[in-house]
């Protein structure tokens, strides 16, 4: 089966949560490749950061530098990069 290749760029405390690197290349099937799949499948390999990537109100996801919109599923294509952007909090 075909795959194809995504970057991933970690911010904040979804970085944390990933063991604190910054970026990762993961490799999905090319059939169905998706932004829910990815969700997925980063909660499989990242589980401290199962909490957070399964949930679309805790983590905003950047496909190629455009927000992905709650409830929006985005088709995947090799060589996208998916920013994971936590809430960000401050005063």
């Amino acid at each position: 089966m075909a795959t194809i290749t995504i970057k991933i760029l970690f911010f904040a405390s979804a970085r944390e949560a990933a063991g604190g690197i910054t970026s990762a290349n993961l490799e999905l099937d090319a059939d169905g490749a998706d932004t829910q799949v990815l969700r997925a499948k980063l909660a499989v390999q990242y589980p401290k950061l199962a909490p957070l990537v399964q949930d679309e109100e805790n983590l905003t996801l950047a496909l190629n530098e455009e927000y992905v919109d709650m409830g929006e599923v985005k088709t995947l294509s090799s060589g996208d990069t998916v920013a994971l952007i936590p809430p960000i909090s401050g005063g």
